[in-house]
């Protein structure tokens, strides 16, 4: 979990000169409310890999799954940085977010019973997880949650005025 009071900075260089910046408890709400992240990790001969997934927040932290032979997670298990970005495909409205940190790969069932009814209560019956050996299971495949503490987030502001507020954890 994150400090819940991070260093929060508007950016001038990339803000209207009548921007302010977005106070954290706003990009707090959505990052809940949003549906789809597009997180990018890094493959072990160093190129990006960049995929849409679901994800939830939950205890200052964006939480998300995957098979543990699919290519995130393989990329995590050399590299566990990553960034997860949110918000629409406009230039000139809308707000977007990306959230950069570590992915911590959750292994406790109480937390992943917890996590597998925030899923279920955000996306519907189609994301119903049950939880064994410290991963969802879902059908006849496993998948492994991952939690990112954000160590830093920006915000875009898009649109009259458009804005960058970045948002530093310690």
């Amino acid at each position: 979990m994150v400090d819940t009071i991070p260093q929060t900075r508007l950016d001038p260089r990339y803000s209207d000169a009548r921007a302010t910046a977005t106070d954290w408890s706003e990009a707090e709400a959505r990052l809940a409310e949003a549906e789809l992240f597009w997180i990018s990790t890094v493959r072990p001969d160093g190129r990006p890999h960049v995929t849409p997934l679901p994800a939830v927040w939950s205890a200052g932290a964006l939480h998300f799954c995957t098979g543990p032979e699919e290519r995130k997670a393989k990329n995590l298990a050399a590299n566990a940085q990553v960034a997860l970005t949110t918000g629409s495909n406009t230039w000139d409205k809308g707000y977007d977010l990306v959230v950069e940190g570590e992915a911590v790969r959750v292994t406790d069932e109480d937390r992943l019973r917890e996590l597998a009814a925030a899923w279920e209560a955000k996306y519907g019956s189609f994301w119903h997880f049950e939880v064994r050996d410290g991963a969802f299971q879902h059908g006849s495949g496993a998948a492994f949650v991952f939690s990112v503490a954000p160590r830093t987030v920006f915000g875009f502001g898009k649109g009259e005025p458009f804005s960058q507020t970045r948002w530093r954890f310690t």
